[in-house]
């Protein structure tokens, strides 16, 4: 790679931004060519510069991520790592537009990992189809941000847990139960750990076979073996994997109702 990579850092908080500039020191291949406290100043310094690459905070104090993009020509869109606190909309967009993503606080390691990412992809010359892919997809969704991508808002639930971000199928939920301030996610693989309210949960799996059997229980409807009742008229369901729940006496109606008994 003859030229060193340009790049652009946007961030409002200069702490946040020295950082990235101080560990771009380190790295030969990649040149800082300006930092930017604002979406305004963003806007100008691409369109003046015309990065390569630019680490992108997602909240900025006058206006988002997004918005600084929406105003890029799509000719010069740089290549884009986020970085970011962990919040919900970003995560969302994170895996499914970005390059890469930065959670903070991030590790050195990552950080470099990141962007040892980055002078690969340059030092190939090679298309990089799926990259195009993600761009072209986060310009329709700029274009219309309502729109949902079933790609990540439909089929799957993100979990951020030891500074990093998965991905995992809701359908391959069995069943969730609240634990303290957490709530405890069980797949036929693992049980994941996520510091957030059932009701949160419940309204991102609405559109899945959910529902709420007691105040602390989340249940997968397609995977119930059986119902079982009992002679005081109290409903029990066993799971597929032999897990026994009961149904509150909240939620028996609305149980019945769904499942038709």
């Amino acid at each position: 790679m003859s030229a060193p990579i340009k790049a652009l850092i946007i961030d409002d908080e200069f702490l946040a931004r020295k950082r990235v500039s101080n560990l771009l020191n380190d790295i030969n291949d990649i040149e800082v060519i300006e930092e930017c406290s604002s979406g305004k100043e963003a806007i100008n310094a691409i369109t003046v510069h015309k990065p390569d690459l630019i680490f992108l905070d997602i909240q900025i104090t006058d206006m988002t991520g997004f918005d600084i993009l929406k105003e890029i020509d799509e000719a010069i869109m740089p290549l884009i790592i986020f970085i970011s606190a962990f919040d919900e909309f970003a995560l969302k967009a994170f895996d499914f537009f970005a390059f890469d993503y930065l959670l903070k606080p991030f590790k050195d390691e990552r950080f470099f990992q990141s962007t040892n990412k980055v002078i690969e992809l340059f030092s190939s010359n090679e298309s990089n189809s799926g990259l195009n892919k993600k761009i072209n997809n986060l310009l329709k969704y700029i274009e219309n941000p309502n729109e949902e991508f079933s790609e990540i808002k439909h089929s799957k639930l993100a979990i951020k847990a030891n500074g990093k971000v998965s991905f995992i199928e809701k359908n391959d939920i069995k069943y969730i139960q609240a634990s303290g301030y957490y709530a405890e996610i069980f797949t036929e693989q693992k049980k994941y750990l996520l510091r957030e309210s059932l009701n949160s949960l419940l309204d991102q799996l609405k559109s899945f076979n959910f529902i709420r059997i007691h105040r602390s229980t989340i249940i997968n409807t397609s995977l119930i073996k059986e119902v079982l009742y009992s002679n005081y008229g109290e409903i029990d369901v066993k799971m597929l994997d032999d897990k026994l729940f009961r149904i509150s006496k909240t939620h028996k109606k609305e149980f019945q109702k769904i499942m038709g008994i």
